[in-house]
């Protein structure tokens, strides 16, 4: 099968959050699948890309779109990256989607309208790489939302002319491209599609909304969050479009890259071990102890956090749970960056209590594999949580997580006192600060019990995180959504 994977962000080119995991970890093992791969990426200013470079492929500039070229490149994994090079739109100082302030690129819509309006192109008759039309083209978040539409607008315009199947994943159902209704003109949006039934969202234009209305299916990153979703409380004014697509939403849990997140081979680690023996787990322990400025305490439990900083993913009820966990005499160690008052409450308590609490603000891939090797457990007590891939890397190195009750953490997580014999971590009875010291009581329970500890330990690292039985399902998805739409008439489907 032909596959376009259309994303923002990639690792380890560029990532915000776990979509660029997914984008890097999911074409790979489609591609080991046997299937061929191309995953459209703009190419950024500053990314380093290496592997073997094809000749670039110019896009000819029409209507309001400024001229850009793609550029192939093969890389390790056996994908081809197709890298968007359109200097006006993408060769600026800042992330993805902010600026070097941290202020949204005033033009995110025409920046996006571009990487989703070349997706679609890659799906149709006029693909611009010689002797490649996908069969699917996948769509990531609202970046990529418009691609769907872009298909379906050209399915009316050529009825007859064969056209990709389109589906859309949510990773986060709280970002929704949102943008005033004067840039649908902008970005070729037809009149036709403006309305309720199209792109508007409370007046506005919405990316994201475009693709949940036109795809062909919709998936989101664990079976859990796709049921919340269909909610009010948890579908951010979409619950209602999600309900009436219910038949074509899929919950698929992501998984995790098994060779790179390994601790018996991972090249960050100083020390590598396995469930059978983990001394190396312990010298991990001491390192981050002693990189961390934290007494070299075998004993104390050391907790760690990596995470954005948000009251989304809980960081305020950590804080509020705070006195308690110290009063315990556990350390705690925190990575992240995200809201002010939030970073500057951490700061104040690594400040107050610096034998206990460590704080280092920003990221660092290689001080994130360490905390996940030397952590005893790990805090998640995310109020919303699509998936998350720090309860699956922490169960992995054998580090026990604490999590909510909701979205991929519920997916992923066996509570150890429900289920002693399949037992891997400690889950929330509600997103809460009571509900958070009361999982913290359960786990201290635990881990004052080394033989019990031991074997929660063994239980997650036994699990199976790896992306085989994902991708499976991705290709079932994209089997369906080619069909529907004359795709598969080709031979590039098996």
């Amino acid at each position: 099968m032909k596959i376009l994977f259309a994303t923002p962000e990639c690792a380890p080119y560029v990532k915000t959050g776990g979509l660029g995991d997914v984008s890097a970890a999911l074409p790979a093992k489609l591609a080991a699948l046997g299937h061929d791969v191309r995953v459209l990426l703009p190419a950024y200013q500053g990314m380093q890309v290496s592997g073997e470079v094809g000749q670039s492929i110019d896009i000819l500039p029409y209507a309001q779109w400024p001229a850009a070229e793609l550029l192939p490149v093969k890389v390790e994994s056996g994908v081809t990256l197709l890298l968007l090079a359109c200097p006006a739109l993408y060769q600026r100082p800042g992330g993805p989607y902010v600026d070097a302030h941290g202020r949204d690129h005033p033009d995110n819509a025409l920046r996006f309208g571009m990487l989703s309006r070349v997706a679609a192109l890659l799906g149709t008759v006029h693909s611009p790489v010689p002797g490649w039309t996908a069969d699917v083209v996948h769509a990531n978040d609202w970046p990529c939302g418009l691609a769907p539409l872009y298909l379906a607008q050209t399915r009316i315009l050529a009825p007859h002319q064969r056209t990709a199947g389109s589906v859309v994943t949510i990773h986060n159902l709280a970002f929704q491209g949102v943008f005033p209704m004067d840039c649908a003109e902008q970005v070729g949006v037809s009149s036709l599609f403006r309305g309720v039934e199209g792109v508007e969202f409370w007046g506005q234009m919405s990316m994201l909304k475009a693709g949940l209305q036109f795809a062909q299916a919709i998936t989101t990153v664990s079976p859990t969050y796709a049921r919340e979703i269909q909610t009010l409380e948890h579908g951010v004014g979409f619950d209602g479009i999600l309900r009436a697509r219910a038949s074509r939403l899929h919950g698929i849990l992501n998984g995790i890259d098994t060779q790179l997140w390994s601790p018996a081979t991972d090249p960050l680690l100083p020390y590598h071990f396995r469930a059978a023996n983990l001394r190396g787990k312990a010298s991990c322990k001491a390192a981050l102890q002693g990189r961390m400025g934290l007494p070299g305490d075998r004993d104390a439990l050391l907790l760690a956090m990596v995470s954005r900083l948000t009251p989304q993913k809980g960081v305020d009820l950590v804080l509020s749970a705070l006195p308690r966990i110290l009063a315990s005499g556990a350390q705690l160690v925190v990575l992240g960056n995200g809201e002010p008052w939030l970073q500057d409450a951490l700061t104040e308590a690594a400040r107050s209590h610096p034998k206990q609490v460590a704080v280092k603000l920003g990221f660092d891939e290689g001080l994130a594999h360490l905390i996940e090797a030397g952590a005893d457990a790990f805090l998640m007590p995310s109020r919303f949580e699509p998936c998350g891939l720090n309860q699956m890397y922490s169960q992995a190195y054998g580090t026990v997580p604490l999590v909510a009750p909701v979205g991929g953490l519920l997916d992923s997580v066996t509570d150890a006192d429900a289920d002693p014999a399949q037992g891997t971590g400690f889950i929330m009875r509600a997103c809460d600060a009571a509900g958070l010291e009361e999982a913290f009581a359960r786990l201290l329970q635990a881990w004052a019990k080394p033989a019990r500890w031991r074997r929660i330990q063994a239980q997650g690292m036994a699990r199976d995180f790896g992306w085989e039985a994902s991708a499976l399902q991705y290709l079932e998805v994209y089997r369906r959504a080619a069909l529907e739409t004359g795709a598969a008439s080709g031979t590039s489907l098996p």
